[in-house]
């Protein structure tokens, strides 16, 4: 599950699952929706990506921020993503597929991950992370 938060003139971004690697995948499908309806990208390529942080709340960082770096690098949006998390280290593997203008009509375009309103929580087993992206 997640969901959009209003923030000014950038997009919150909150996300909830029962584990953490969940919950950096719902983090990572609301970053696609800020740009396009994910239902709308089929996950036909993959990609890898390998980030690590000192405590969680970097490594949200650090994943949103490598997710934005393939998007923009590889043109591409993503719909799916498998994430481990292993002692503040992230392996993923994330489908999508080449931005088609006529097909995803992208609204905006994630810079970065800023640290504004940054959290990573666990409540009675329930992960919550949440963050502000500039666009």
């Amino acid at each position: 599950m997640w969901e959009h938060f209003a923030h000014q003139a950038d997009i919150g971004i909150r996300a909830s699952a029962d584990s953490l690697s969940g919950a950096f995948e719902e983090a990572a499908l609301a970053l696609t929706a800020i740009v396009t309806e994910p239902q709308k990208v089929e996950a036909v390529e993959s990609v890898e990506i390998e980030c690590s942080g000192e405590n969680e709340e970097l490594l949200l960082v650090n994943w949103l921020s490598s997710v934005i770096y393939e998007m923009d690098v590889r043109k591409m949006l993503f719909s799916k993503f498998r994430v481990k998390i292993e002692n503040l280290r992230l392996s993923a593997v994330v489908l999508g597929e080449k931005i088609n203008q006529n097909k995803h009509f992208p609204a905006v375009e994630p810079k970065a991950v800023t640290y504004n309103q940054l959290s990573v929580r666990n409540e009675k087993g329930k992960w919550t992370v949440q963050c502000v992206i500039d666009v």
